[in-house]
């Protein structure tokens, strides 16, 4: 009986580092994407949401469903252990890793946003733009006709 429970008190510590991990996850979110508060919010209740379901598929996994107070203890250990131990240093390198990926994904978008506004956006932006002016100059002459016509109709 002692090493059963034993076990479940192991197996709880290792869910309550699942449980760690899957809140650094959320930390690391917030701290390499601005979001919202809205969608801070909503990613507050998935976080709650994912770690009740995580707690009662391992209750019903390992020990039928059954509560006790040493696995609510190991589920707090395991938490703290990760949060005091590797946390700090998983969440540095995995935003450190996510900004350099960022920067290595965005810097060939803007190359090639740069190289379309060159080889299309600007030669359609300077054909607008005399299009707009020969528009203008059609537009004045019809409009100097109209009025010629109209003094000679009105004597």
């Amino acid at each position: 009986m002692a090493g059963n429970q034993s076990y479940l008190f192991m197996v709880f510590t290792i869910v309550g580092m699942c449980i760690g991990v899957l809140f650094d996850i959320f930390r690391i979110l917030r701290k390499t994407i601005k979001t919202k508060d809205f969608v801070t919010y909503i990613e507050d209740i998935l976080f709650w949401i994912l770690t009740g379901l995580i707690i009662i598929f391992s209750m019903y996994k390992f020990c039928d469903g059954e509560l006790r107070f040493f696995m609510i203890m190991g589920l707090i250990l395991g938490t703290i252990m990760y949060l005091l131990t590797i946390s700090e240093y998983i969440i540095k390198i995995s935003v450190f890793i996510i900004n350099l990926a960022k920067k290595v994904i965005i810097f060939p978008i803007l190359v090639f946003a740069k190289f379309l506004k060159k080889i299309i956006f600007r030669p359609i932006f300077i054909l607008c733009i005399n299009f707009r002016k020969d528009f203008v100059k059609k537009m004045k002459k019809y409009r100097g006709f109209f009025e010629k016509k109209e003094k000679y109709n009105s004597i």
